[in-house]
This record gives C-alpha cells, structure tokens and sequence, in this order.
C-alpha cells in the first residue's frame, strides 16, 4: 500500500499532521498502537483538567460564604469523578476518528515498526510512503531509587484512575504534574507532601510567581520538601509507604498511604524501529530537527515530544503544522518565541516567553512591571480573599519579552501575551486596544 505520508503515532502532533495532510489532499497513513489523542487526551492533559475542574468546584462549594451564599464541605463522589473523565476522554477520541475520517486519513490500530525512510511494516502489512512524521511522545521517567520497585507507587496513570481517596499522599517531583495532582488531592482533603530536589517548585516558571503558589499552597496545608533528595523507598506493608530522604537537615522520612512518583517524562525511543533510520540526535539523546521539524534524514520529520524542544502538547500541535507545510512545499519555520506554559492549579500559574534568570543569563537589559490582579474589577468581584500577580519583562526598547500571570483565569489570558511576545509588539501597544469592560484581561492595558 503506498502512501505519500505515513505518521506514526497518534496523540497530538500525529492527528494534528494526519488532519492537515488530509486537508491538503495527501494519502495519509497513522498509526497507534495504544487509542488516538496519545497520553494527552487518554492519560494527561484532558483527564487531569477534568479531575481538576471537579477539585475546583469543590473548592468554590467551600468557599461559597464568602460570596454571601450558603455552602459548607461538599461530599465529592470520586468513582463518579472519575467515571465523568472517562466520558469526556471517550467523547474527544470519537471527536478525533470522525475528523481523520472526514480528511480520509487511513488509520491502522497496531503496533508499527519503520524499516526504511519509505517503509513501514504493521499487523503483517507493508507500507509504502513518500515521507514520514514520528510522532512517539513520551512516557513516564522512572528513576533508580532503591526499593521503588518493591513499592506500589502511582504514577499519573494509576493517580488518575483512583477511587479511593488516600488519607495522605506522598509525591516526589514537584513539577507541572507534581502540582497539578497536589491541588488535586489537596482540594479533595488529602494531606500532601511535596518532595522535590531543586530549591523551587516549577522548574521553567518564573520562580517569583511559583514561589507564591508554594506559599498558597502550604497555607493550605500542604508541606514542602525542597532541595530533598529521595534516598530509597520501603512499602511497609498494605496502605502504607515510607519514603525515605536526605537534605540540607540531615536524612528523614515521610510514611504515607500512598505515593505518586513525578519526577519528569522522556521520550519514546524504542519499540518501533527507530534505530533502522540512523538519525542525528542531540546531546541530550533526543532526535535532532531543523526548523521545519525535519531530521537528518531527508523526507523524516520528528514532532513533538520525540525532539525533546518542548515537552507540551500544544508545542506538538504546531510543530505537526509547520511539518506538513513543508512537506506540501508551502515554507513556514517552526517558532519557540511565545510557547505559553500553564500550570492548571487553583489559582493558575502561566507563563510566555522569557524568565528572568533567562534573561540574567542572557545579559539582555530588561524591566519589570507588576501589578496586583486586583488592578482588574472583574478579578475583585470573582475572587474574593485572594489577590495575585500580573509580571511583564520588558526589554530597553519597550518590547514585551515575557509574561507571567499568577491568578485565575491565567491559561485564558496569557495567549494574549503570547501573540504580542511572537509578534514582537510593544508593551505599550495594548492600549490600541479595546477590551470589554469588566474583564480580568483589562489588566494588560494597565501595565
């Protein structure tokens, strides 16, 4: 069977490129192994943000007389919780078949091993194709502790599948999904630990802004462990996990019924024939791309997590477009400008552009502005008790260089930024603009 493009993988930069292929007017063959949408739609970003948004009117029930309306604790029913995100799931992979469908995309359920630049073998069939987009993603990383694999620890899989509610949970790596399954747990009463080896939670955010959530959040309840190494682990017994850890302190421990291992995520390199390409990779072992996503084989592109740019599923989406384009000779470079970084807690953490300690090391003159989110009447009226904080870097010349935003709704606003940072627009230049009145995005026009 011949082709001119084969994908293989299904998640989001292999159904975006599949999608857009067909809509062009190419062949298109996609393969998955697993169920299209990929670790994203199945077991992460979709799933994760419907658990969340559960926790989050949990937490609006609580919270209720603030707003002058009776509320008190809400009993949350998790098998429900939990039956409503598989729901969803399934409603967006029916979602994505019928738009593959629509762009005639072949899609073959199995497990695909490339044998040349133009061959691809899968369930005993053979085919053939004119170019090729890998598209493996990630999975879980899962560190050398001593006594880990005698331990029943979660990994985000398993924590996204529980029906029991932990009395306490211990989760080592205080990253983007570390915090996100602590808001989680923390909204639901469970008493959580944060271990993580750097000084600051939220590696890649701007560490002023993840400071202050790590503040809100050990208000809450929840406690912190930085600049811990985990040391082993010992599963006592049933319901009960003892992890172990040293630090500035000396050594320590933490037991708890449950523990949820978040230490990061790598890309999928094997299983699939990779090897039979001989691509360049880079120093970190990833497969090295251009800026059309194409790798050192010539008619082979590589998007998404397997390039090890930008671990986010959003990053795939457009490296999955820009790739096509160039496949079908209509140019466009890939640009990591105004990749927008969200960390979907309550209160949201976002993030375009540069940091400061980016910036620092860089040597590039810059200013910041901040403002209070109250500075938005909109932001007052919806949130009461709670303030946070709008962040610009700004460079010499007045252009935006980042954005950072602590405060609800910040995964809705920062695009926003993001268009002014990728366009290389002026702070300033927000005032051109008219914004609805009251908004929280108003608080752009003030800065």
């Amino acid at each position: 069977m011949d082709f001119q493009l084969a994908i293989v993988g299904g998640g989001p930069a292999g159904y975006t490129a599949a999608e857009c292929a067909g809509k062009l007017g190419m062949s298109v063959v996609l393969f998955e192994k697993n169920s299209l949408g990929g670790v994203c739609l199945n077991e992460g970003c979709i799933p994760t943000k419907t658990l969340l948004y559960s926790a989050k009117v949990s937490d609006t029930v609580r919270n209720a007389s603030k707003y002058a309306v009776g509320g008190g604790q809400p009993e949350v029913n998790l098998p429900k919780v939990i039956s409503r995100k598989a729901k969803v799931v399934r409603k967006l992979v029916l979602g994505i078949k019928a738009r593959l469908s629509e762009c005639r995309v072949e899609i073959v359920a199995g497990e695909a091993r490339i044998v040349d630049r133009n061959t691809v073998e899968c369930n005993g069939e053979t085919y053939r194709c004119e170019s090729m987009i890998l598209a493996t993603g990630s999975e879980t990383l899962v560190p050398p502790i001593p006594g880990l694999d005698k331990a029943a620890y979660w990994t985000h899989r398993e924590a996204l599948d529980c029906k029991t509610l932990p009395q306490s949970l211990t989760i080592v790596g205080g990253g983007v999904i570390g915090m996100e399954f602590a808001s989680f747990f923390n909204s639901l009463g469970v008493q959580v630990t944060v271990i993580e080896m750097l000084d600051e939670i939220l590696r890649g955010i701007d560490r002023e802004l993840a400071g202050m959530l790590r503040a809100e959040y050990a208000k809450r309840g929840v406690r912190f462990l930085l600049k811990t190494k985990v040391t082993d682990v010992d599963g006592n017994g049933p319901g009960e996990i003892r992890v172990n850890y040293e630090n500035e302190e000396g050594h320590g421990s933490v037991v708890s019924e449950k523990m949820l291992l978040s230490v990061g995520r790598r890309p999928v390199m094997k299983g699939f024939g990779l090897e039979n390409l001989g691509l360049e990779l880079t120093e970190r072992g990833n497969v090295k791309v251009d800026s059309h996503l194409e790798t050192s084989v010539p008619g082979v592109y590589a998007c998404g997590d397997l390039n090890g740019v930008s671990l986010l599923a959003h990053t795939a989406v457009k490296e999955a477009e820009t790739a096509v384009r160039h496949i079908a000779g209509r140019g466009g470079e890939m640009s990591y400008r105004a990749i927008p970084s969200v960390v979907y807690t309550n209160p949201e953490v976002a993030s375009v552009g540069k940091d400061e300690e980016a910036l620092k090391k860089e040597g590039v003159e810059y200013q910041v502005i901040r403002l209070p989110m109250a500075f938005s009447g909109r932001f007052v009226a919806e949130n009461e008790g709670v303030n946070g904080t709008c962040k610009a870097l700004v460079g010499g010349d007045g252009r935006m260089l980042g954005m950072h935003i602590l405060g609800n709704p910040a995964s809705e606003l920062i695009v926003m930024a993001g268009m002014m940072i990728e366009d290389g627009r002026k702070l300033s230049e927000w005032k051109r603009y008219v914004f609805p009145h009251p908004t929280v995005g108003e608080i752009f026009r003030e800065l």
